[in-house]
């Protein structure tokens, strides 16, 4: 049995998310699994690195799944590219060892997330940023950034309130560029709980308007108090950029 591991691009706007779901095939991983079962002749199931939200994007998903077809790892990479629909490239695919797998193996994963701060929208990013009118202090939620560096319970910024895992995670950078009224949120860390990146974004948006101080994020993390964090961001401005092994 091989061991093939892809490098996939998505445009999440009009999927569920990565996830394969029973009643409905607008699912990255449903997308995949149908087209390589009817290139393989064989069931597949894939193995995502992790699993994006519904409207999140990818420009570096790895993914890796089993077969036992004898097609190249070239002829693999052109057919799925032939009938993928247009917001999903495979980019790349290799045979790896048996023991690889895309999501127990990673160390870590790199995303960003995109801030118009302007009254006037972009066209060509309308669907990769959200747009924030009120303007926004950047240096403020620079120093609010820098409280969730390191490695902290993040039990307070996720979705998950049954969550039965450890929520202690470790961010490497959560850094702020800007360029014009665009502003990108790079963030880097060993993992990232469900919703995570997003309820750290609403939060610090909410530093950028004047509605919170940088200082109250070490108390906000030590609480472990979702109800206390900021809203969830919308999907649209969240990418997922690479994963390291």
């Amino acid at each position: 049995m091989r061991n093939i591991r892809m490098l996939i691009q998505y445009e999440g706007t009009r999927y569920l998310g990565w996830q394969r779901q029973e009643a409905s095939d607008s699912t990255i991983q449903g997308k995949l699994e149908k087209l390589l079962s009817q290139m393989c002749q064989e069931p597949i199931e894939v193995q995502g690195s992790g699993r994006t939200d519904a409207g999140v994007h990818a420009k570096g998903q790895v993914a890796n799944f089993h077969t036992s077809c004898d097609l190249s790892t070239d002829e693999m990479l052109a057919y799925c590219n032939r009938y993928l629909p247009e917001d999903i490239a495979v980019i790349d695919i290799a045979e790896v060892p048996e023991r690889f797998h895309s999501r127990l193996n990673a160390k870590e994963k790199c995303y960003c997330y995109q801030v118009i701060n302007s009254g006037i929208p972009d066209v060509f990013l309308r669907r990769y940023a959200v747009l924030a009118a009120e303007k926004l202090d950047v240096d403020a939620m620079r120093r609010a950034a820098a409280y969730f560096c390191g490695e902290h319970d993040f039990k307070g910024f996720t979705s998950n309130r049954r969550m039965k895992k450890s929520s202690v995670r470790r961010i490497e950078e959560l850094s702020i560029t800007k360029e014009g009224d665009l502003l990108r949120f790079t963030f880097r860390g060993d993992g990232f709980l469900y919703h995570m990146i997003r309820i750290i974004m609403g939060t610090l948006l909410e530093v950028g308007s004047g509605k919170r101080r940088p200082e109250s994020m070490e108390a906000l993390i030590q609480s472990g108090k979702r109800e206390l964090a900021g809203p969830l961001a919308p999907a649209k401005g969240l990418t997922l950029m690479e994963v390291k092994y």
